[in-house]
C-alpha cells in the first residue's frame, strides 16, 4: 500500500495539502506568499512550476501581489492621475473627495488596513455608511446639512471601484480576487432621490430674459443661444474668442493662463443676429480684456491688468508663480498654481463662475421658480433647441463640446449629447406624424375611416 504524498517542491516552491486543498509556498522579494490553488494536485504542480520558473527569471509571479494600506493606495492613484494621467485639476479634487469618504471608512467606522483585505462585506458596509451620512451640499462647513443623494453615493463607489481597478492594474490585489465594488454592482444602484435639470420652454426662456436686469442679459441671453458651460463664459478674452464682423464665438484652451475646456476639445460657435448686436453692446471699443467683465466695471471700476494682451498676461502669471516659489523654495502643484492664475483673472476684471450661478438664483428667485438653481439649465435648453430643430446629431454634438463620436467612450460623445436632451411631447408627435405620413397602413386606415363615417351618416 502507497502512502499518499501531502507535499512536494519544485525548486524554490513548495506544495503541502491541507484538508483536501493544496496551497503553495514561496518567498518573493521577500515576502511570503502562501496561495491556495485548488484540489488537483496536478494542477498544483503546472503552477508550482510556473511560478519558479518566474522567481528563476525575475519575474512577477503569476498569483504574487504587493499588499499596500488603503491610504497608501489612494495617493499612489491620486498621483497616477496628477503626474501620469494629468486629469484636469477639478477631476483630481473630485477624486480626493470621493474617496475622503472611504478613508474615514475604514480608520473610523471599519477597520480594514490592507487593500486586499477589503472584501465585498465592507464594501456593502460602506454602502450602509455612505446612506448615513448628512453632508453639506456646497462643502461649506456651515451650510445646512443633508443626506447624501443618490447621484453622490454613486458617484463615490464608481470612483472607489476605478481605485481598486488600479489597485488590480498594479497587482495590489490578489490575483484571483475580484473588485469588491463590481461584486456590489454599483451601476445596478437606482437613482431615485435627485434633483433633475430641466429645459425651459419659450414662455419660460422669455421670463427669464425679462427678469434679468442689464448687466444680467446679456450673460445669460449667451448661454441659453450658445449652450456655453459658466466656466467657458467667463474665460472668453478679446479679441481672439470673439469675430463679431464674421460672427462666431471660439471657444480656446489657455493652459498657459491655467485654464482648459473641460473636455479640452475646442470648438466654434456661430452667434445668431441679435446675440451678436448685443455682444456690440457688451464690448463696445474694448479690444482685450475678458469679454464678459465683473459687474463694478460698469460704474467706473477700472481694473489693474484691463489693457493687458494675453501674452502680457501669461507673462505676469509666470512672474506670480515665481515670487511665490522663491518665497517657499519649493516648486508649486497645478493647483497652487491654477489659484495664482485666478487672481490674474481677478485683476483682469473676469467673473467668477460662481458668481454666475448667484445672479441665475436671483433671477430664477424673481421668476418665482427658486427651485431652478443651476445655469446650466440653460445648456440643457440649448441641446433641446437644437433636437426640436431637427440639428444633425452630429452637429449638436460639436456645439455642445462633447467628445467626438468614437473617442473611447461608451457611444462616443452622442452619448453625453444626449444627456443634456429632453425631447419635447410637441417634438415627439411632429416627428412622429412626420414619419407616418406616407405609410400605406396610415393612408389605408384614413381612408377605411372616412368610408365608414360616410356610410355612418347615409344611415
Amino acid at each position: 500500500m502507497t502512502r499518499k504524498t501531502t507535499s512536494f517542491r519544485v525548486g524554490r516552491v513548495s506544495a503541502y495539502l491541507r484538508g483536501r486543498v493544496w496551497y503553495l509556498r514561496y518567498i518573493e522579494h521577500g515576502q511570503r506568499h502562501q496561495p491556495r490553488v485548488g484540489s488537483d494536485r496536478d494542477a498544483a504542480r503546472q503552477m508550482a512550476a510556473e511560478i519558479n520558473a518566474q522567481l528563476e527569471v525575475g519575474a512577477p509571479s503569476a498569483l504574487g501581489f504587493e499588499p499596500v494600506p488603503i491610504i497608501e493606495l489612494r495617493q499612489r492613484w491620486l498621483d497616477h492621475h496628477e503626474h501620469v494621467r494629468r486629469s484636469s485639476v477639478e477631476t483630481v479634487r473630485r477624486y480626493r473627495s470621493a474617496t475622503e469618504h472611504l478613508i474615514n471608512f475604514v480608520t473610523s467606522v471599519h477597520s480594514v488596513r490592507l487593500a486586499s483585505d477589503f472584501h465585498t462585506r465592507p464594501a456593502e458596509a460602506f454602502v450602509r455608511y455612505l446612506r448615513s451620512l448628512q453632508v453639506a451640499p456646497n462643502g461649506h462647513q456651515h451650510a445646512r446639512k443633508r443626506a447624501l443623494r443618490d447621484t453622490g453615493v454613486k458617484f463615490i463607489l464608481e470612483t472607489c471601484c476605478s481605485l481598486f481597478n488600479y489597485a488590480h492594474r498594479h497587482r495590489h490585489l490578489p490575483p484571483y480576487a475580484e473588485n469588491p465594488f463590481r461584486t456590489i454592482e454599483v451601476s445596478r444602484i437606482p437613482v431615485e432621490d435627485y434633483r433633475p435639470v430641466v429645459a425651459l420652454e419659450d414662455d419660460r426662456q422669455q421670463r427669464l430674459l425679462e427678469a434679468c436686469d442689464d448687466w444680467q442679459f446679456p450673460v445669460f441671453l449667451t448661454l441659453l443661444l450658445t449652450g456655453l458651460r459658466p466656466g467657458e463664459l467667463v474665460h472668453l478674452l478679446l479679441p481672439d474668442d470673439l469675430d463679431l464682423k464674421s460672427s462666431w464665438l471660439r471657444i480656446r484652451n489657455k493652459p498657459k493662463l491655467g485654464w482648459q475646456v473641460k473636455t479640452r476639445n475646442e470648438r466654434d460657435i456661430p452667434l445668431a443676429r441679435v446675440l451678436v448686436e448685443v455682444m456690440k453692446g457688451v464690448v463696445g471699443e474694448r479690444r482685450t480684456g475678458p469679454v464678459f467683465r465683473q459687474r463694478r466695471c460698469d460704474d467706473g471700476h477700472s481694473p489693474p491688468l484691463a489693457r493687458a494682451t494675453q501674452e502680457e498676461l501669461e507673462i505676469e502669471i509666470m512672474e506670480r508663480v515665481q515670487c511665490a516659489q522663491f518665497a517657499r523654495h519649493s516648486s508649486l502643484s497645478r493647483l497652487e498654481r491654477q489659484v495664482i492664475a485666478r487672481t490674474v483673472w481677478r485683476d483682469l476684471g473676469a467673473l467668477k463662475e460662481d458668481w454666475v450661478r448667484s445672479e441665475f438664483k436671483r433671477i430664477t428667485q424673481r421668476m418665482g421658480v427658486p427651485e431652478i438653481t443651476a445655469p446650466k439649465t440653460l445648456r440643457h435648453t440649448f441641446a433641446t433647441m437644437l433636437q426640436d430643430a431637427n440639428v444633425d446629431p452630429l452637429i449638436r454634438n460639436e456645439l455642445m463640446g462633447h467628445m467626438p463620436a468614437g473617442a473611447g467612450q461608451p457611444g462616443g460623445g452622442l452619448g453625453m449629447t444626449a444627456v443634456y436632451t429632453h425631447t419635447r411631447p410637441e417634438t415627439k408627435r411632429r416627428q412622429l406624424e412626420e414619419a407616418l405620413r406616407e405609410r400605406q397602413a396610415v393612408a389605408y386606415s384614413a381612408e377605411r375611416l372616412r368610408r365608414t363615417v360616410t356610410e355612418s351618416r347615409r344611415l
